[in-house]
């Protein structure tokens, strides 16, 4: 993964646009703290967890969910996936078809705050640089912005960690076509599928999933970038749609403008 120091939100636009005029199909991801590692929700919660096991989890929660919302939503049943992740080849194939069991309901459960193997990412990176800069408190500190782009041939094998990219086109919550929403999984097989972290997915060698540049920019220009993504229509209302965040929008207008 290359790391590149920005000074500027101009800088770093002029340096994504660049990236984008050569590499098709890129995703973004924004985080309020440079010093922060590419990591999922379900990570913070658990190190390190089969496929299956999680899986059983959210199965085990689904009627319940679905209750709640007047979803539903067609997932295999557990001895199924149980099956499945016991061999290689079978399931790493489904994975790289498209084809992740029960993806539409992962993503639902993901955006309401469920911990989730699934790593967001956005197709715009005006709106990785929202979630980048709405979120710094240190303006001491720096934000970071990753780009994401497929390499041509993807190694893979048992024993690798591997990256799965999957998205645009579920039927899922509103906020993932709002928010321009990808997603990837990082697994690991041994003996099992396992997830994984991201630690070394990006670097460069025999086991590189990617092409990943990680930019980071001084918090400083936090209330600047707002305004000006606000000014293009993108802020916490359009990109969530709720009551909460409209007023998020309208405290942000109002108590953080750039003093000139």
């Amino acid at each position: 993964m290359d790391e590149i120091k920005v000074n500027s939100w101009e800088e770093f636009i002029a340096q994504a646009q660049s990236l984008r005029s050569l590499q098709r199909d890129m995703v973004f991801r924004g985080q309020s703290d440079a010093r922060w590692p590419l990591s999922t929700t379900l990570e913070r919660t658990k190190s390190r967890m089969l496929f299956k096991d999680y899986y059983q989890i959210i199965g085990r929660i689904k009627p319940q969910i679905e209750s709640l919302t007047d979803n539903e939503w067609q997932i295999p049943e557990y001895p199924e996936i149980e099956r499945l992740v016991g061999y290689y080849d079978d399931f790493n194939l489904m994975l790289w078809s498209g084809r992740c069991p029960a993806y539409a309901y992962m993503v639902h459960l993901r955006h309401h705050g469920f911990p989730s193997p699934l790593l967001d990412w956005t197709r715009s990176p005006y709106v990785a640089a929202y979630f980048a800069f709405n979120g710094a408190r240190d303006r001491n500190g720096r934000v970071s912005i990753y780009a994401l782009a497929d390499q041509r041939f993807t190694p893979s094998g048992n024993k690798m960690r591997l990256v799965y990219r999957y998205g645009p086109y579920v039927r899922t919550h509103r906020c993932h076509f709002l928010q321009q929403s990808e997603y990837t999984l990082c697994l690991f097989y041994e003996d099992e599928w396992w997830f994984d972290n991201y630690d070394e997915v990006f670097t460069t060698g025999r086991e590189q999933q990617g092409f990943c540049w990680k930019f980071t920019i001084p918090a400083t220009e936090r209330t600047k970038v707002l305004q000006v993504l606000d000014q293009h229509n993108l802020n916490a209302f359009s990109l969530f749609g709720s009551e909460e965040s409209m007023m998020m929008t309208l405290a942000t207008r109002e108590f953080e403008k750039v003093r000139t």
